[in-house]
């Protein structure tokens, strides 16, 4: 992590951890720990996350493991109880999604001083929790990260986060191959939903995931928001897993998750950004949406809605009742499933103004840190995550525009833009 804002905070760039200062935990100071995972659907990757676990090293009489199944129709349940009678399993008979699912294990945790999120598509390391739980008990920061790689362990699938100016998410070395760069402590905007410790009095004091978001970048939203009120997440790469890269959305269709990933940065954005930099932002954020609903909306030729190219005298009589009787019977145009998911999650927040309003007030009341010292966590705040031209220039237009390039100058890391 760049030393800017090291020196903004008063602190050295890394966690004293990464200095070698700070000794690895005994099973003493070790915190009782829970361990809350998310299922729908995912009976094929129980057994192998669960295995994984029953080998941590870690005492058994600290850790508490806990499956919230949204309602899964594949025998994940029959097979939990079955062959992981020591998992403590809670059926829902909804899918409530991940961010309330995750709330709803946290809130049944036993005494947990520490609350521990894991996707169910994972397999973690024997020290994986000893690691990731270190740098909270010994007061370094309120929430950590894991190393994540990809099931094969060929490349990187997150190092730590970080985002774009409007709110596109960023899981640092994604794709990348695992390099000595990604072994370095440092701080993070958040901790990957998939793979994450907090303290549970932070957890619970910050309100824990926003349970609008449904899924999809709550653990951006609640990140931010921790450093917003005050407190630290590092990225702690001896804290090793592996994963399984978003097994469970492939089982939606497509258009629901797009309206989820359109939506939520919107809503993490008007949340957590400062008055001053959300009015800078929030034009520019949403100019942006839209030119990206046209570019996947399917509608090659847009001059059939242009005046201009209308000639009513070239049709003469006949042709001219034949255009209005036509117009009359198609009043619909067909436009891609994904572009109307864009636009209903534009207009989620759009129509409920003033509830968000009110949801972005109660972050703002609390806040404890001003976002300039918060910036330099985006690590490539402008990433422009379209290459098709007219998306690129309004992308550098609306920030130089807007005065966002000023906000963010000097900021950016200098690594590579992140893979897609």
């Amino acid at each position: 992590m760049s030393g800017i804002l090291g020196r903004m905070l008063g602190k050295s760039a890394a966690p004293a951890a990464a200095a070698g200062v700070q000794a690895a935990l005994g099973d003493r100071d070790l915190p009782r720990a829970a361990i809350t995972i998310l299922n729908y659907n995912g009976r094929h990757h129980l057994e192998r996350c669960f295995e994984s676990l029953k080998g941590l090293d870690y005492p058994k009489d600290k850790l508490e493991v806990i499956l919230i199944d949204n309602a899964s129709s594949d025998g994940s349940v029959e097979e939990c109880r079955a062959k992981h009678a020591w998992v403590r399993l809670v059926v829902n008979e909804r899918n409530v999604g991940f961010s309330a699912g995750c709330n709803q294990g946290a809130k049944l945790a036993h005494d947990a001083r520490v609350q521990v999120f894991l996707n169910n598509d994972m397999r973690v390391e024997p020290r994986w929790l000893r690691e990731l739980v270190g740098p909270i008990v010994r007061g370094e920061c309120a929430a950590t990260t894991a190393k994540m790689f990809s099931w094969d362990g060929a490349v990187m699938n997150s190092c730590g986060g970080g985002m774009n100016f409007h709110g596109i998410g960023i899981q640092k070395g994604y794709n990348e191959k695992p390099a000595p760069q990604f072994d370095v402590p440092s701080r993070s905007l958040f901790a990957c939903g998939g793979a994450m410790a907090i303290d549970a009095r932070v957890f619970a004091e910050s309100d824990g995931f926003d349970e609008e978001f449904f899924a999809y970048y709550e653990d951006v939203d609640l990140g931010w928001r921790l450093w917003v009120l005050g407190h630290e997440i590092h990225y702690v790469p001896k804290a090793v897993c592996y994963h399984h890269h978003s097994s469970t959305s492939r089982t939606f269709p497509m258009e629901t998750i797009r309206l989820l990933q359109v939506r939520n940065p919107i809503l993490a954005c008007f949340k957590n950004y400062a008055d001053d930099n959300l009015r800078k932002v929030l034009p520019a954020q949403l100019a942006l949406a839209l030119r990206r609903t046209m570019l996947v909306s399917g509608v090659a030729d847009d001059t059939p809605y242009r005046i201009e190219s209308v000639n009513p005298r070239g049709a003469g009589v006949v042709g001219h009742l034949w255009e209005k009787a036509r117009h009359k019977v198609q009043e619909t145009a067909p436009i891609r499933r994904e572009a109307l998911a864009d636009l209903i999650g534009i207009n989620d927040l759009l129509s409920n103004w003033e509830h968000w309003m009110k949801r972005r007030g109660e972050v703002q009341r609390r806040r404890k840190r001003p976002d300039a010292e918060i910036f330099a966590l985006f690590d490539k705040p402008h990433w422009c995550i379209e290459g098709e031209p007219s998306y690129r220039a309004l992308h550098e237009g609306a920030s130089a525009f807007f005065g966002i390039d000023k906000l963010f100058e000097g900021l950016d890391s200098g690594r590579p833009d992140p893979k897609k």
